[in-house]
């Protein structure tokens, strides 16, 4: 029982070093948060213009009786739902619109491409 003890005791530092690397993780994970690289900024004027038009609809849409089966059919089938209709329909990305697109495994190995120098 005596050896058992001294095994601990000489775990002691390794544990301290544990402990200190997962509280310098925790703390600099929480100061440098994960950043949406080549991401375009959007401009807060925009979203405001969305949400004013939506708005205008939904006060429109209110003071209305509920809409019946054939006005709800005609309007989802203008854009991608019934609800937002044709709105930001280029924003989205579908297959139509996605050929040239890389994939994350291609993105990848062009990375590593650029860091080792072999391109």
């Amino acid at each position: 029982m005596k050896n058992i003890g001294f095994d601990l005791s000489m775990l002691r530092p390794v544990r301290f070093i544990i402990v200190a690397f997962t509280c310098a993780l925790l703390i600099f994970s929480h100061a440098f948060p994960a950043a949406a690289i080549g991401s375009k900024t959007s401009n807060p004027q925009d979203a405001t213009t969305q949400l004013l038009g939506t708005q205008k609809e939904t006060d429109k849409l209110s003071a209305e009786p509920p809409p019946g089966l054939k006005e709800t059919q005609k309007r989802a089938n203008e854009g991608l739902n019934e609800v937002q209709g044709a709105a930001d329909i280029e924003k989205f990305q579908r297959p139509e619109n996605s050929q040239q697109a890389t994939s994350v495994e291609d993105e990848v190995k062009n990375l590593l491409q650029k860091v080792t120098g072999n391109k």
